[in-house]
């Protein structure tokens, strides 16, 4: 089949879905743009900011995208193209979509509260410790992975190291610009390409190498500066800059497609059983991750967009619409990696990794209209650890919000609240980075399976949330359940597959997928009994 048909007929039933099913949900749970919104009534300066609806994409849709969407699917297409696009394509619309527009709307509902807050104030108490210890582990995950990611692809290309560093300058000297000196967004935007093309251009006159363990050690300290710091002079300014990033690679790869016209070489369909407990059902579903459906949406959508989205019927474009343009990107990997082929796809997947094979592949197509391959394939290359980087921070952020609730105790009578020493902003984030960076060294094959797992329970688990707070709200969840249900299948059955396979191999996977199934088992009891109480 031609990639080419393949992207525009995937690209017409995302823009459809957007436009009939994202519209539904909004009318279902009663969007109102005259209702105000935590960003304004618990602006703090710091967390809670009101954001340009463009800025506000930015920084969602690049903490959600990361390198997930890329990597989920290429790994899968050892079970074939169809049924990972399939999954894509369900996944995004019906599954992932919802989660992350059910997400933002429960938190700004609720004060810009977390999810974790939100079953805390539905489920109860008990709930939310277990759902809180759960997300604050899989954020370790997400971090690890992703640590991984970025560090592998600074040492295969260290232009796109050098060029990171700049932007991290670049981002600040933004920040301070339009959020302290009131400089207009239009003129900085222009300025802040332009300095970004300027930052690529010394990346590739000035390459930093570095081992991956160095460039790992060199992440945890920056995303420990970056998960403190105000949202204003790193997160938000990055996150929008580095969006133009994401959208000219998206525009970039499909217009390679529509000019190369590659042909999916990849086979259709392999095989149901990959060895070793990797069978199509569940490891298709656990594997593919953020380019169907994701926990970690949730967290950012109720953890920091809420907390920034300036009018409530922006809750569509950033929560639906991002997840629409991720599946988008989960389709241009699949086509990239297609294109190739797929006889020693494993092989290469351990050598090269698939950041390298996403970059190879639309760095051929963008030959089609006359752009040199090195130089596009380091563009991608950049593009890709540029906002791998912003998962980074974001997540770790998110995880310091979440450690810091876990060791905060208030007092329902007198309203008092005690914060214990590990409440501590900088304890709560050291402790988290420290359990990260010993769990990515190593190869990102071996942690990947139990960071899809984990986000991929962590979906249902937040999903399990959206339907009881929209239960109580009165409004319709039924849209809710039945990707909830799935997920909960999905990921338990994956989980007994990881501790059966790596019982004496592999015990850190082993044991945190024991702990990781006992919290979730636990938690769905809780939210099922609150669930069924009579109104």
């Amino acid at each position: 089949m031609s990639g080419t048909s393949l992207l525009l007929v995937c690209t017409a039933i995302f823009f459809i879905a957007y436009v009939t099913y994202g519209s539904w949900l909004a009318k279902k749970w009663n969007i109102d743009p005259s209702r105000e919104t935590p960003a304004h009534s618990e602006r703090d300066g710091v967390d809670y900011v009101p954001a340009n609806r463009m800025v506000l994409l930015g920084h969602h849709f690049s903490s959600i995208a990361g390198a997930g969407p890329i990597i989920g699917p290429i790994t899968a297409a050892l079970f074939g193209w169809v049924p990972v696009v399939l999954w894509i394509l369900v996944g995004t619309i019906f599954f992932g979509g919802v989660q992350d527009f059910g997400s933002i709307v429960a938190s700004i509902r609720s004060k810009g509260k977390t999810i974790g807050e939100i079953i805390s104030s539905t489920i109860g108490s008990r709930g939310k410790f277990l759902f809180s210890i759960f997300a604050w582990l899989t954020l370790i995950v997400v971090i690890a992975a992703f640590a991984n990611i970025v560090a592998a692809t600074f040492v295969a290309t260290p232009a796109a190291a050098t060029s990171s560093l700049l932007f991290i300058l670049l981002a600040i000297l933004f920040g301070f610009g339009v959020y302290r000196s009131s400089l207009p967004l239009g003129i900085s935007t222009i300025v802040g390409l332009a300095s970004l093309i300027l930052c690529m251009y010394l990346g590739s006159l000035f390459p930093i190498q570095l081992d991956k363990n160095s460039w790992i050690l060199f992440l945890m300290g920056y995303i420990f500066i970056a998960s403190i710091a105000p949202v204003w002079i790193l997160l938000q300014p990055r996150d929008y800059l580095n969006s133009f990033l994401l959208y000219a690679m998206i525009i970039f790869s499909f217009a390679g497609v529509l000019w190369y016209r590659p042909e999916m070489n990849l086979a259709a369909f392999t095989t149901f059983d990959l060895g070793k407990g990797n069978f199509l059902f569940p490891m298709l579903f656990v594997t593919v991750a953020c380019g169907a459906i994701s926990g970690f949406h949730s967290l950012v959508a109720s953890g920091t967009s809420s907390k920034q989205l300036a009018n409530e019927k922006d809750a569509k474009l950033i929560g639906y619409g991002s997840m629409v343009i991720e599946g988008l990107l989960a389709v241009i990997a699949i086509i990239a990696v297609g294109y190739i082929g797929g006889e020693k796809l494993l092989e290469m997947l351990k050598s090269e990794g698939p950041v390298n094979l996403f970059a190879n592949g639309i760095g051929t197509f963008m030959t089609s209209f006359g752009l040199p391959f090195e130089a596009s394939k380091g563009f991608i290359a950049l593009t890709i650890s540029a906002f791998a980087m912003t998962t980074l921070d974001t997540a770790t952020r998110l995880a310091r919000f979440i450690f810091q609730e876990l060791f905060t105790r208030t007092n329902k009578k007198t309203g008092e609240t005690k914060k214990s020493i590990l409440a501590n902003p900088y304890i709560a984030t050291l402790i988290t980075l420290l359990i990260s960076g010993y769990m990515s060294i190593g190869s990102y094959i071996t942690i990947w399976p139990i960071f899809g797992t984990a986000n991929q329970l962590l979906a249902a688990l937040s999903l399990l949330a959206v339907c009881v707070w929209l239960k109580r709200a009165k409004l319709k969840y039924s849209m809710a359940i039945i990707p909830m249900v799935f997920m909960f299948l999905v990921t338990l059955t994956a989980l007994i597959q990881l501790i059966y396979y790596n019982f004496t191999t592999n015990l850190m996977v082993t044991g945190l997928s024991v702990i990781l199934f006992i919290l979730s088992l636990a938690l769905a009891a809780e939210g099922y009994k609150v669930f069924t109480e009579k109104d």
